[in-house]
C-alpha cells in the first residue's frame, strides 16, 4: 500500500523528489511516477508505463510534438493507470497548469476518502474544472514549482506533511447502516429533513448540495459503489444546464442510477428556477424574465412553462433507461418554497408543463411508476409520500 508521488520528473525532478523524501521520511512508502512527456524523466514508475496504458498506445502520448496533445493523452494514460492499480492509499503532485490538468483526473478516479493534494499555481482561481465532484484539496504554490527555495521548500513540505497527516490519522467510518444519497437546495430543506429525520435510525443520509458538483458528487459515490439507493428530491441542476444557469449538472445526470440500477426515489424540486448570482450579473438577454433575489450573491429567475416541458422531457428519457426499481414523484402543489400557493414563484401553467410532458413520455413498467402527489414538495404529506415509495423499493 504506497502514496503515489506524480508529476513530470523531466521538468520537477527535484521539486517531487523533495516531497516524495520527507513522506518516506515520515514512514510512508512512497512510489514516485513520471508524467512527463518526454520520457526523460527518473521516477519509480516511467513515463512508459503510464503512456502504455492510453487506449492508443504510448506513442499517443510520448510521440506528439504539440504539447498540449501530448498532456492531454497523458493525462487519460495516467488516469487509467491509476484504475488499473489498486494499491493507492494517497496521491500528491505539483505542478502548473499543464502539471495540474495532467494530475486532477487521475486524482477524480480515485475514490472519495482516499487522501488527494496538489500543489498547483492555478490553485488560487476557479478550481472547480480541476476538483470536480471529488475531494482533492489544492494548495496555492505562491511561487511557480520551479526550484527548491525559501518559498517552494515551505509550501510543497507543508503539503507532504498534510498527506501524511491525512494517512496516519485516518477517521473512522461507521459502516453499519447503508448510506441513502439526497439532493437539496435551500427551497427544498423542509421536506429533506423530515425525510433525513424519519430514515436515520436505519439509514446514513448522505446529503449533498444541488449546485451542480453536489449532483455530480452523490452519483460518483453511486458508481463506486459507497451509495445503495438514491432519493433525488432536487433536480434543479437540469434547469440550471439547460437554460444556462451557474449550477448546472452535467449530461451524465441520472447515468450512474442508470449504470448501477440502485433504488431510485426522484422529484422535480426547484425546477421552477434557474440560478444566477448576484442581480448585476444575469445575461442581458433575459432582462424581461421573474427574477427574486434570494441573497445579495445569487438570483433566482422563474422558469418559463416551455422551459419545464424541456427538464420534463429530459428526465423522463433517463428514466426510461433505468433498469432499477424506480419512483418518481410529481408534487402537484408546487415544486419548491417559492412555488407553493401565494409564493412568487407560483405557477400552475409551469408545473402543468412538467406535469404533462413526464406522465406522456415515461413509459411505466412494474419497477417504474409515476406518482402524483396532491401537495407543495416540502409539504408533510409529500415528504411522507416519498418515504412510503422509499421503503417500497427498498425492503
Amino acid at each position: 500500500m504506497t502514496v503515489a508521488v506524480a508529476g513530470t520528473f523531466d521538468t520537477k525532478g527535484a521539486e517531487l523528489s523533495y516531497i516524495a523524501d520527507l513522506i518516506r521520511a515520515a514512514g510512508v512508502p512512497t512510489r514516485t511516477v513520471d508524467l512527463g512527456t518526454t520520457g526523460t524523466g527518473t521516477a519509480d514508475v516511467p513515463a512508459s508505463e503510464v503512456a502504455a496504458c492510453h487506449p492508443d498506445g504510448p506513442d499517443a502520448a510520448l510521440g506528439q510534438t504539440d504539447r498540449g496533445k501530448a498532456v492531454t493523452a497523458m493525462s487519460l494514460a495516467f488516469e487509467t493507470y491509476v484504475q488499473r492499480t489498486d494499491n493507492i492509499t494517497g496521491m500528491i503532485g505539483a505542478g502548473g497548469s499543464g502539471g495540474t490538468a495532467l494530475i486532477a483526473p487521475a486524482m477524480r478516479a480515485l475514490p472519495v476518502g482516499v487522501p488527494k493534494v496538489l500543489v498547483s499555481t492555478v490553485a488560487s482561481g476557479n478550481v472547480a474544472p480541476y476538483i470536480g465532484p471529488s475531494d482533492i484539496a489544492m494548495i496555492y504554490s505562491v511561487t511557480d514549482v520551479q526550484g527548491l527555495n525559501r518559498i517552494s521548500r515551505q509550501v510543497l513540505g507543508n503539503a507532504a506533511h498534510a498527506l501524511v497527516g491525512m494517512l496516519q490519522n485516518t477517521v473512522p467510518v461507521a459502516a453499519s447502516k447503508p448510506a441513502i444519497g439526497m439532493t437539496m437546495f435551500g427551497v427544498t430543506t423542509t421536506c429533506v429533513s423530515h425525510i433525513t429525520d424519519a430514515l436515520s435510525s436505519d439509514f446514513d443520509p448522505l446529503v449533498f448540495h444541488a449546485t451542480g458538483t453536489g449532483g455530480q458528487s452523490m452519483e460518483k459515490l453511486v458508481d463506486s459503489g459507497m451509495i445503495g439507493a438514491v432519493i433525488d428530491l432536487t433536480t434543479t441542476e437540469i434547469a440550471d444546464m439547460l437554460v444556462g444557469g451557474v449550477f448546472p449538472a452535467t449530461e451524465d445526470r441520472l447515468g450512474a442510477v442508470i449504470r448501477t440500477g440502485v433504488p431510485y426515489v426522484g422529484s422535480l424540486g426547484a425546477l421552477d428556477m434557474v440560478n444566477f448570482g448576484a442581480r448585476d450579473t444575469v445575461p442581458i438577454r433575459l432582462a424581461d424574465r421573474q427574477f427574486h433575489v434570494h441573497n445579495p450573491q445569487v438570483t433566482l429567475m422563474r422558469t418559463t412553462p416551455e422551459e419545464n416541458d424541456r427538464f420534463a422531457a429530459w428526465i423522463a428519457a433517463k428514466l426510461n433507461r433505468m433498469t432499477g426499481p424506480v419512483r418518481f414523484l410529481i408534487p402537484e402543489g408546487g415544486v419548491s418554497a417559492l412555488d407553493d400557493e401565494g409564493q412568487p414563484f407560483h405557477d400552475p401553467e409551469a408545473l402543468a408543463a412538467l406535469q404533462y410532458r413526464l406522465n406522456t413520455d415515461v413509459i411505466p413498467t412494474q419497477y417504474r411508476q409515476l406518482i402524483s402527489v396532491p401537495a407543495n414538495l416540502n409539504s408533510v404529506d409529500f415528504a411522507n409520500a416519498a418515504l412510503a415509495a422509499f421503503k417500497e423499493i427498498t425492503r
